[in-house]
């Protein structure tokens, strides 16, 4: 499902700024925030509310443009980029899981998984979600719309959801904040499968340091800047002892 090539960086900042104007008021979101994340990581963002945290994942996932400094998505300068780049961008390359799952109350999970294909006007739009569905364990409900679905069952098909384009990142904001410990363990380790047999870059915005353990990396923000950047020696494995030496092993580029 990964369409990066080589071992470099996807993900590339150098000196980021935003600043919005609220009235008459400038706030600083970011402070020349620069982060460099390499194919195949998985990477957790934490801090406190207000830290610029959130500012930094809509940049990343081109949803929205820096004030100032230089973004480069798998060698591609997004930095200032028209709309309609942007959504091209975002459509190729990334893939996107919310806390709320934002999934159509009145259409099934196939339907759900879908979406994105109808967007992009692709024709093999029923085999492709079939198999999503099918690579998060969910091929036995995805005829079942998201009120017969569990929690855990319906942040699932949201996974399928990003990974329906094949993208080779993955972004993903408080994707276990609605869920229960069991329900958000078994989210990790889909997230920690798809990240070592698929080589996914996974970078996660969570305000859960046991679930930010999952990770190998994590990311601490504060006022804007980065306070830390660490690597965790030994992440918590929640997809089975199989996976333990791959998601303790950093990856570099």
């Amino acid at each position: 499902m990964n369409d990066a090539s080589g071992s470099g960086p996807v993900i590339e900042l150098q000196d980021i700024t935003k600043i919005y104007q609220m009235g008459d008021v400038q706030v600083q979101a970011l402070r020349g925030v620069s982060l460099k994340i390499c194919q195949g990581e998985m990477v957790a963002i934490m801090g406190p509310s207000g830290s610029g945290k959130s500012t930094l994942m809509n940049i990343i996932g081109c949803l929205d443009q820096p004030t100032s400094g230089t973004y480069r998505l798998v060698g591609e300068d997004v930095s200032s980029m028209k709309d309609d780049a942007l959504a091209s961008v975002r459509s190729r390359r990334l893939g996107f899981v919310f806390q709320s799952f934002n999934l159509l109350a009145r259409t099934d999970a196939l339907q759900n998984v879908e979406l994105p294909l109808i967007y992009a006007g692709a024709r093999d739009r029923r085999s492709r979600a079939k198999a999503a569905l099918e690579a998060v364990g969910l091929a036995e409900r995805m005829y079942h719309r998201p009120n017969e679905l569990s929690g855990g069952q319906q942040q699932r098909v949201a996974i399928a959801r990003a990974l329906v384009n094949s993208p080779s990142i993955i972004l993903a904001d408080e994707p276990t904040g609605n869920l229960d410990s069991r329900a958000g363990a078994e989210v990790m380790g889909l997230f920690q499968k798809l990240n070592v047999e698929s080589g996914i870059t996974i970078v996660l915005v969570t305000h859960e340091p046991d679930i930010a353990e999952h990770t190998r990396r994590i990311v601490h923000m504060f006022d804007g800047e980065i306070a830390s950047d660490e690597v965790v020696p030994e992440p918590r494995v929640a997809g089975g002892s199989a996976y333990r030496q791959q998601i303790g092993m950093p990856r570099g580029c």
